[in-house]
């Protein structure tokens, strides 16, 4: 399953060599299969699924396989984990590799969302660092040859630091890589991304690390690299409606220039490519209805009215969704003015919801065994 890039200096996780040094950052309800080989047509780079929850996938939770599955042509195959609880990393990790399923493996560290942190997942759980140690040493070794990788944030809050300490601990334990999201949980996805503590995190660890955050376009990206001196980025809200970003991407770290933006007509025909093949992966009542978060990304600055968008919000058919684009001025360009405003989350700071006594003094030095079953089952994007 593993392909090798023909240019000289991809990035390493382990055996897996990626060119351009770029990932596709998992986002819940839309790095499903059809997005993936949407972007993937763009350009190169890891494509990851969305976020899995272990107890799910081990259980055979029929939504979570779904999240769970690739397309036929998808190379190499890369999923991202989540798990409060050691041995259920590890056992979702061995069906995974046992079944021939990955080629890569990432554990979710990073989540800020508040029904994942207030069962001590995603971002809070680097804080019990003899857990997150466990986690990551088990999923490790059952993962084999197939390289793991991590995702994390920042920490808590700026009073409770976790991503020097926990990626250090990581590398020791033989991960692959590390991706940091230079935000801490209480910040979400507000102000600018620390690239400072990237470049911290560079320095500490002898893996490559990637960074995430702030990448709307493809000078970012360049920018990322050489302020951080990161091994390369992951790109989440930046390609939200705008999966021609991978396209940049490649250009720009191949030292080519960056193709102009497409016309509303190109867009228009990417977007209906897009409902196409969520209806083909999940049919067409919830192919069209994931297809609606997707229009106003790619509709977003054209002129397109307020009926059309509450229209194709409601479509029942691909017909519908031709007849209600095929009479836009297809010659339209892209708005220039919208090419760094925000898409997708938009959450300002909020404080981090955590479990009861998550912080008291002590308890970073043992692993809870109390927390309630239904904590594995949480899952959110990262």
């Amino acid at each position: 399953m593993l392909t090798t890039p023909t240019h000289p200096d991809p990035l390493r996780l382990g055996p897996l060599g990626v060119w351009p040094p770029v990932v596709l950052a998992p986002m819940a309800g839309v790095t499903n299969a059809p997005f993936r080989s949407l972007c993937r047509r763009f350009g190169g780079g890891l494509y990851v699924s969305e976020m899995i929850g272990a107890r799910a996938l081990i259980e055979g939770d029929d939504k979570t396989r779904l999240k769970a599955a690739f397309a036929p042509d998808e190379d190499p195959r890369s999923i991202q984990l989540y798990a409060i609880e050691a041995g259920e990393a590890a056992a979702a990790t061995r069906l995974l590799v046992e079944e021939g399923e990955v080629d890569h493996l990432d554990l979710n560290f990073g989540c800020p969302s508040p029904k994942v942190t207030r069962h001590g997942g995603g971002a809070a759980l680097p804080w019990q660092l003899e857990r997150f140690a466990d986690i990551v040493d088990q999923t490790v070794r059952a993962a084999g040859a197939v390289p793991v990788t991590v995702k994390l944030r920042l920490g808590i809050d700026h009073e409770h630091l976790t991503y020097l300490e926990a990626g250090t601990c990581a590398a020791d334990l033989g991960v692959a890589g590390i991706t940091l999201h230079a935000r801490t949980a209480e910040q979400r996805y507000s102000p600018p991304v620390d690239l400072a503590a990237i470049a911290r995190l560079v320095e500490a660890v002898g893996v490559p690390v990637l960074g995430n955050g702030d990448v709307w376009e493809a000078r970012d990206a360049l920018a990322m690299v050489a302020r951080t001196g990161c091994a390369g980025v992951v790109v989440g809200r930046g390609c939200l409606g705008r999966p021609w970003l991978f396209r940049d991407l490649q250009a720009a770290f191949e030292g080519r220039e960056v193709p102009p933006a497409p016309s509303l007509g190109e867009i228009l025909d990417l977007l209906v490519e897009h409902a196409e093949l969520l209806v083909d992966f999940f049919g067409p009542v919830v192919g069209l209805r994931e297809l609606r978060k997707h229009t106003g990304w790619y509709l977003q600055g054209f002129p397109v009215g307020g009926a059309r968008r509450r229209a194709l919000n409601q479509v029942s058919s691909l017909d519908e969704v031709h007849a209600l684009l095929e009479d836009l001025d297809r010659s339209l360009p892209f708005d220039e003015s919208v090419r760094r405003q925000p898409r997708g989350h938009t959450d300002r700071p909020a404080r981090v919801v955590l479990p009861h006594g998550w912080l008291a003094a002590g308890t970073r030095a043992r692993i809870c065994s109390s927390l309630p079953a239904e904590a594995a089952a949480a899952v959110s994007g990262g």
